[in-house]
């Protein structure tokens, strides 16, 4: 499908670039910003969840911090949320969007790493052998709906086939680190202690939220380089 560039780079400063562009799919128009970072040696793009977009807390954390790194990340809208709709389609559908906006990803000639929140996760997990990922970066990964544990998605989880780093509150509804099976050496879990799904944090909490992101940009940062190997 054809993609079209939005907007211009911004004048060089001290933050990363930021582009956006559309791209055409069979489920709608999707939208990619684009966080460059300069000599980029490696591309995260990322999804957010079926509840909330690509301002969720813990996505516009790495995409403030990886490209000082030398990562450029892609936030990747759905067609669903670009076209402004509150419900997310069918796990069929977000891969087909999915599916459709990775030749756009390739452009950058970079090693991509396939990530997402909840829903997005998932969808990550499912295509990533597919694709061609190299890795993938599971946030909040949802393992169950809540209350439901007898209806676990491991199976989703384990096929990957590639390292995945899993990054889960502590609390999360959805699944909490003690819940999940146990992973194979390709597959790490850093748990976010006392976060919820959206990686929140009670007020009783010895942890604040600047704390919370930087311990998840940290595990991303220290995870990448064996990831990519």
């Amino acid at each position: 499908m054809a993609a079209k560039k939005t907007d211009e780079p911004r004048e060089k400063t001290d933050e990363p670039q930021v582009t956006t562009e559309m791209v055409a799919t069979p489920a709608g128009d999707a939208r990619i910003t684009w966080h460059h970072a300069p000599g980029a040696h490696a591309l995260l793009a990322a999804s957010h969840g079926a509840g909330g977009g690509i301002e969720a807390r813990d996505l516009r954390a790495l995409a403030g911090a990886l490209p000082r790194l030398g990562v450029s990340v892609a936030l990747v809208e759905q067609p669903w949320r670009v076209a402004g709709k509150k419900i997310a389609p069918a796990p069929s559908t977000l891969d087909t969007g999915w599916r459709a906006v990775w030749p756009a990803l390739e452009q950058a000639g970079l090693p991509i790493v396939a990530g997402g929140r909840s829903a997005g996760a998932r969808v990550a997990c499912r295509t990533a052998a597919e694709l061609g990922a190299k890795a993938v970066l599971a946030l909040s990964f949802p393992l169950h709906t809540p209350g439901k544990p007898e209806r676990s998605r491991a199976e989703e989880l384990l096929a990957t086939g590639v390292p995945t780093l899993i990054v889960q509150g502590g609390r999360d509804p959805f699944g909490r680190p003690e819940e999940f099976p146990e992973l194979p050496a390709a597959m790490e879990l850093v748990e976010v202690p006392y976060g919820d799904h959206v990686f929140g944090l009670p007020k009783s909490a010895d942890l604040d939220e600047p704390a919370a992101l930087a311990l998840i940009t940290g595990a991303v940062t220290d995870w990448l380089p064996r990831a990519l190997g």
